[in-house]
């Protein structure tokens, strides 16, 4: 284990592996740097680049401070990029892939980054979570009710259905690792609050973000279609976004790994995508 220091002095804990190009792996709700699916695919990149996986704040080997602001965990993941030698390719996984935007166009010195069904909701048609998700999570966490704040952020916020959680308190280990960072869920709210009130994105929204983006969507069948949705708008809103859509990225209860390794590496080691070619972009 290794650690930085944010500006706001939390700490950061994160593993690295591998040799090449450094790529920063940012996770999404309920990730940590150890969840299995995060750590395998940490081991397939690191075939081709040092691969940089960390805790977000509040979550496994990482400290917090409050009060939480967005604003602290791009510091976090500025953190991360001066830790990696100042320059980094990103991937972001659901919130974390809402995040990465953001700290792309806060300026932060990224290279290429591969967004990974960020959860917007921009279509009025699509269900959308309730207006006080953000809240409502707060007030159950205040009150310790870190089960129930699992569950409604699952069914309520995400749109699973109702019997998930109750399946997932049957799996030996799951429920407890769920439960243990929902204090963090509030925090992922807060990341993708304005971006799902079924809305099309602003004019110009991310325009700023001009490097290479790629924005990975599951297949049709295995992706609801509001992140299917949202995916379209977002590579539309990028001055150099592409959109990617394979069976194999889409939100499910375990990563595929291979499938999103061989995505990202594929495009970061694309012809239009080669150190030199992002360079004279900078």
């Amino acid at each position: 284990m290794h650690t930085t220091t944010s500006p706001d002095g939390t700490t950061i804990a994160y593993d690295r592996e591998g040799n090449g190009d450094p790529l920063i792996l940012v996770g999404g709700a309920f990730s940590y740097r150890r969840y299995r699916g995060q750590v395998k695919l940490a081991r397939l990149l690191a075939a081709r680049f040092t691969v940089y996986s960390y805790d977000r704040r509040g979550r496994g080997d990482s400290g917090d401070a409050a009060p939480y602001a967005v604003e602290r965990e791009i510091g976090d993941l500025a953190a991360m990029i001066t830790a990696a030698g100042g320059r980094a390719d990103v991937w972001g996984l659901s919130s974390g892939a809402v995040l990465a935007l953001e700290a792309a166009a806060a300026g932060l010195p990224i290279r290429a980054l591969a967004v990974q069904e960020p959860p917007l909701v921009v279509d009025p048609a699509d269900r959308r979570p309730p207006a006080d998700l953000l809240p409502r999570l707060s007030t159950l966490i205040d009150a310790d009710q870190r089960g129930a704040a699992v569950r409604y952020f699952m069914v309520d916020g995400m749109g699973a259905p109702a019997f998930v959680p109750t399946m997932l308190r049957l799996m030996p280990g799951a429920w407890k690792a769920l439960t243990a960072v929902a204090h963090t869920l509030p925090y992922d709210a807060a990341i993708t609050r304005g971006y799902q009130a079924g809305r099309p994105l602003p004019a110009g929204q991310w325009a700023s973000v001009t490097i290479p983006t790629l924005v990975m969507c599951g297949a049709t069948k295995e992706t609801p279609a509001f992140l299917e949705h949202a995916a379209q708008a977002v590579a539309a809103a990028l001055p150099r976004g592409r959109l990617v859509q394979r069976r194999g990225l889409g939100h499910t209860k375990a990563l595929n790994a291979p499938v999103i390794a061989d995505t990202v590496t594929g495009f970061l080691t694309g012809p239009d995508n080669t150190t030199q070619a992002r360079d004279h972009h900078a």
